[in-house]
């Protein structure tokens, strides 16, 4: 049997190529489901391992491959959605999606020369926005499931309802009543161009610890929330007022000068990175409504982070 162990090229092996050419499709399924990047790549190894673990009588007895990985991987994501509902509670302060960087190569467990250079990016749409992702994470694993492959993948209910395990009615509901979280937490969307002048104006008045321009900047009754994961220091509360999360940035600056900070694009809109001594210390992302910002996350666990290196 043919595995990525035994196989230096896939080029050598239709079968093999077809297998691999879903691997991008996996990776924005998972990291949608899963809110994570880590998390992601292991659902896809573990998919690929499930794969070649079939004699290749029974590979051939499957008559779509992809929806074959497109199941297994949801039925994997559904599974850890309930048991990171659990983890969760135990986790040291608040818990953000893992933040997306524009580019990337998010590759782990294959031999050299068994890659697809497109194949390991996560597709940046509005259905990855940092936002978008809140959201998703205040769903059932079910409706989130359902939601997903339905609303943003357009898979059938009927295919829906084998990787959940309920009927196409049910996963209808299912879906309809996450469309409804989504369009009540949704404001009206704003320009790119307008967020990234926004947050280009942000990260000025952050350099130059102006409160005034910050507070101005900000909506009065924005909301912050800072994930450190109890490895490195960050409020363990979500921040509510402009006003108070002006003040705390401009703390944040005073106590820890040398701070460097360069506009990036976060979950595919207009954020923010910043480095301490050549290392990225956070990653931020903006809700930006009309010219203020109405939510903001700090990412400082640095295990969410690594995408960002080099």
């Amino acid at each position: 049997m043919t595995t990525p162990a035994t196989q230096g090229d896939c080029r050598l092996d239709p079968d093999l190529r077809v297998i691999v050419s879903e691997r991008r499709q996996l990776i924005n399924l998972a990291y949608r489901l899963l809110g994570s990047l880590t998390e992601a790549e292991d659902v896809v190894q573990e998919t690929y391992t499930r794969w070649y673990t079939l004699s290749r009588q029974q590979q051939e007895a499957i008559e779509s491959p992809a929806a074959w990985l497109t199941r297994v991987a949801g039925r994997i994501c559904l599974d850890l959605l309930g048991s990171a509902r659990v983890r969760r509670e135990h986790y040291v302060g608040e818990w953000i999606p893992e933040p997306v960087p524009d580019r990337g190569e998010w590759i782990s467990g294959w031999p050299d020369g068994f890659t697809t250079d497109p194949a390991d990016r996560v597709t940046l749409d509005e259905s990855i926005s940092m936002a978008f992702m809140v959201v998703l994470e205040s769903m059932t694993p079910a409706e989130r499931v359902a939601f997903i492959l339905h609303d943003v993948f357009r898979y059938s209910f009927a295919e829906v309802a084998e990787i959940v395990g309920r009927t196409p009615a049910a996963c209808r509901q299912l879906a309809s009543s996450a469309r409804r979280r989504m369009r009540a937490s949704r404001a009206a969307a704003t320009p790119a161009a307008r967020q990234a002048d926004t947050v280009r104006k942000f990260k000025e008045a952050w350099e130059a610890r102006d409160i005034d321009a910050l507070v101005g900047l900000l909506a009065p009754d924005a909301r912050g929330i800072a994930d450190g994961g109890g490895l490195v220091s960050a409020v363990l509360r979500p921040m509510e007022g402009g006003e108070h999360i002006a003040r705390y940035l401009v703390t944040i600056a005073e106590l820890a000068p040398g701070l460097v900070f360069l506009e990036r694009t976060v979950n595919g809109q207009p954020g923010l990175m910043v480095e301490q001594d050549g290392a990225i210390v956070v990653v931020m992302a903006f809700d930006v409504a009309g010219d203020r910002v109405k939510h903001l996350w700090a990412v400082r666990n640095p295990d969410k982070l690594r995408s960002w290196a080099g």
